[in-house]
């Protein structure tokens, strides 16, 4: 009966082994001394940081990246679909289609948001320091 756990038994040592490991490796190997000044600088490129790691981006390029990502992610889909286009017959031409068509609501709906505009002046509910933007609807 105990043989059967043994293979999760083996899992979970390993694993714990593999967790443990390289913390062990890390501070049996990793320096004592000297841990201030040029090592704690970032390395980028051979050249010194300018300026603070800690920098506010616009939320906007977050959300038109995820957006370019969707939707590039989704035009990969129809490389393989062309290149045997010409054996899979109408019913896949109709597939496709339909694929483009949920695509192209997906981009419309994106489009119809504003998600694509780097500065957003839609603002129904604007409070404090937005209270002055005007409403595109309005």
């Amino acid at each position: 009966m105990y043989q059967d756990f043994s293979p999760i038994i083996i899992f979970i040592l390993l694993a714990i082994v593999l967790v443990i490991l390289p913390l062990i490796l890390q501070s049996l190997l990793s320096p004592r001394k000297n841990k201030g000044g040029d090592k704690l600088i970032s390395y980028e490129c051979g050249e010194l940081p300018e300026g603070s790691a800690w920098i506010k981006f616009n939320i906007r390029f977050y959300i038109i990246a995820l957006i370019f990502i969707i939707f590039d992610v989704e035009v990969i889909f129809m490389f393989p679909w062309a290149v045997v286009f010409q054996d899979l017959g109408l019913l896949a031409f109709v597939e496709m289609m339909l694929f483009l068509i949920i695509l192209l609501v997906g981009f419309a709906y994106v489009w119809v948001k504003a998600d694509l505009d780097w500065v957003k002046m839609k603002l129904k509910y604007a409070h404090g320091r937005y209270s002055h933007l005007k409403d595109k609807e309005e």
